[in-house]
């Protein structure tokens, strides 16, 4: 699965990102280099996220 994302650079330098399906969960880099990692964690997170839900929902 392939998600998109917006991001953009902040006047400190920094750049800032979220992924368009999560407008509200934003999170920053110092490069872009490292937005796409923090992009790729929050991901993770937040596929962890689900499948806890899921799993205290079932449980």
């Amino acid at each position: 699965m392939e998600l998109q994302y917006t991001y953009w650079q902040e006047d400190d330098g920094w750049y800032i990102g979220y992924f368009d399906n999560f407008p509200d969960h934003p999170t920053q880099g110092q490069t872009i280099e490292e937005l796409e990692l923090m992009l790729k964690d929050l991901y993770d997170c937040l596929e962890l996220s689900k499948y806890h839900k899921a799993k205290l929902f079932i449980a």
